[in-house]
């Protein structure tokens, strides 16, 4: 089947012969307008893919603490019947682990140090269905709370704010008081350090102390666990899975999920790959739009090869389409080129980035300041198309001024000197 002549003429004119200084300077603004767009593209695609990768990575370490979803008694009460919830939890499908955990906030006290913490009593033999700080080596941390004997497991961070290690004593201080001869006073309990964790995120490992349920339960003076923390097949499904719940749950229940828990961080982060998106977008628009002037130049040397076309009956339709395939070939080619080089970097960024850093003598990501010392590359679909699809829409109408002149030329005024 023989290709249309729009398609061909356009191609030859693509590839721009450098038989004149004028055809050769032609060829070159040609190629630097693809070039600007594959950079464009590429530039988008590697940014997005490693502020998603960031993301990732700050979501599993936050949800390696953080519950997918939380169900808990208003006012921080003991549940009613933590049995019955946790058994109808488990009935829905995306529900895959399940366990109690008793929530509340105290002081934890050593010397003249004391800090503000976030309590969480857990049971030690379910809390791996539904966190990752449970599981691996530090299973065998929080397995040595035992009930009644008052141990506490503290973040990475806040004990060495503290000065504490395994074995020493804590005091822990909580908000509901006590009547005593001596008057009201907050009720203290003395707790053994058998062990720290680390989760890999400051806000946690600064805050949070784990304790047995039991223990939890006698200290602040509650009948039982006062939620039940659900891990879920799919996370991204969490506020669904949630709105199941709030409906099938017996009693009168809270449901929160952690999405909720962390959305000012979410937000923000969307708020700057919204931003970044737009800013990088203009590289490709101003590559784009290059066209335009490539396009005129081409126009004005072609116009006695316009003139022939139009004698030999080519329409202005025909010739305006000649144009627009010259244009469109330079924005797929440099689209083309871009989604090559921005894929190739975003999936061997680890090979990549390393490289970059023996060459300039730096390092991007310090450990002993992030706490990522890798840098992190998530390509998605979802970010990867709409860019291509942008850039080749920009391409598209860049050309169509320039072929619209095209096709208005006389050619009668064009060969009057040929």
């Amino acid at each position: 089947m023989r290709l249309p002549y729009e398609l061909t003429i356009g191609w030859r004119y693509t590839r721009a012969g450098r038989a004149t200084r004028r055809n050769g300077f032609i060829s070159f603004i040609s190629g630097v307008s693809m070039l600007g767009i594959a950079l464009g593209v590429a530039a988008l695609i590697i940014v997005l893919s490693v502020m998603n990768g960031f993301q990732k990575e700050v979501r599993d370490r936050m949800l390696g603490v953080v519950s997918h979803i939380e169900v808990f008694a208003p006012g921080g009460q003991a549940l009613p019947d933590v049995d019955r919830t946790l058994r109808e939890a488990r009935e829905n499908a995306q529900v895959v682990g399940a366990a109690p955990f008793v929530a509340a906030q105290a002081l934890v006290a050593r010397g003249e140090e004391m800090k503000g913490a976030m309590v969480r009593g857990i049971d030690p033999a379910r809390e791996p269905e539904v966190s990752d700080v449970a599981t691996g080596a530090q299973a065998a941390v929080l397995a040595q709370l035992v009930p009644g004997e008052f141990g506490v497991v503290l973040g990475g961070e806040l004990a060495r704010s503290m000065g504490v290690v395994k074995g020493d004593r804590v005091t822990l201080i909580a908000p509901s008081s006590q009547v005593t001869p001596a008057g009201v006073v907050p009720r203290l309990k003395q707790m053994t350090v058998v062990g720290t964790f680390d989760s890999g995120h400051y806000e946690y490992d600064s805050a949070l102390v784990f304790v047995h349920w039991e223990d939890a339960a006698k200290i602040f003076r509650l009948e039982g666990p006062t939620g039940v923390r659900l891990k879920l097949k799919d996370l991204h499904q969490a506020r669904e899975v949630a709105q199941e719940l709030s409906r099938t749950l017996s009693g009168d229940l809270l449901l929160r999920d952690w999405t909720r828990q962390n959305r000012t961080w979410f937000a923000a982060v969307q708020v700057e790959k919204r931003m970044m998106f737009i800013i990088l977008t203009l590289i490709v628009a101003v590559a784009a739009f290059n066209l335009v002037s490539t396009l005129v130049m081409t126009v004005t040397d072609k116009r006695a090869d316009i003139a022939i076309l139009r004698t030999l009956g080519a329409s202005p339709g025909s010739i305006m389409g000649i144009f627009v395939v010259q244009g469109a070939m330079v924005g797929v080619i440099g689209t083309l080129a871009g989604l090559l080089l921005g894929l190739g970097v975003a999936f061997n960024i680890d090979v990549v980035v390393p490289a970059l850093e023996r060459l300039l003598g730096a390092s991007f990501l310090p450990q002993d300041i992030y706490l990522i010392s890798r840098m992190p590359s998530d390509p998605q679909q979802s970010d990867i198309v709409p860019v291509a699809v942008i850039a080749l829409l920009m391409a598209f109408v860049a050309t169509l001024y320039p072929s619209w002149r095209a096709s208005q030329v006389n050619p009668a005024e064009a060969l009057r000197y040929e």
